[in-house]
């Protein structure tokens, strides 16, 4: 695919988190984009470790077929092990009461499913030759995207020419990106 210009003659560099940081790789690789850094991201297509955390974590979503059709709110303490386990219990119940809102169930199923649908929303241009660089980024107590996820999704990359690396916060967890906003 040719590069498309979307912001006059430049491609933008885009960053995004979780979800966020697979859209992040899918822009990268369809060449809408001149480099990428996925934080924490969910999984791709092809990325095959499932550790107990990540389960444990997603449990609150998986646990009801029908959440997939619907949003879902995590509790304090489900909230402490997905997403506050790398800091203390009262700075997790303020990143709780301050940010969390119910998240929709099917960008979970949907991940969950990706090595099993055809064409999935998961899928991503892992062998592209003439994109630019991406950087994955990952927390060492990272639960919902361990660090061997996204070990394995730097695996995925092998075949492409672009530059891929890996960076690793060993004291962080799933909500790297907020804690360093938050003073944490």
């Amino acid at each position: 695919m040719a590069a498309r210009h979307v912001l006059g003659d430049t491609l933008p560099i885009v960053f995004g988190r979780s979800f966020g940081g697979m859209m992040a790789q899918k822009l990268l690789g369809q060449n809408v984009a001149a480099a990428a850094v996925a934080i924490d991201a969910a999984q791709i297509e092809g990325v095959l470790p499932v550790p107990l955390s990540a389960l444990r974590a997603t449990l609150p979503v998986f646990k009801n077929p029908a959440n997939k059709h619907r949003s879902v709110s995590l509790t304090a303490e489900q909230f402490r092990f997905a997403f506050g386990n790398a800091v203390s219990e009262e700075a997790s119940d303020e990143l709780f009461e301050r940010w969390t809102i119910p998240a929709p169930g099917k960008p979970l199923f949907e991940a969950a499913l990706a090595n099993f649908t055809p064409h999935s929303t998961a899928e991503d241009n892992t062998a592209y030759a003439v994109g630019g660089p991406l950087l994955l980024m990952t927390g060492g107590k990272d639960h919902p995207v361990p660090e061997s996820v996204t070990r394995a999704t730097l695996k995925q990359y092998r075949r492409s020419d672009a530059v891929t690396d890996i960076r690793d916060f060993p004291d962080r967890g799933h909500s790297l990106t907020w804690l360093r906003r938050q003073g944490l």
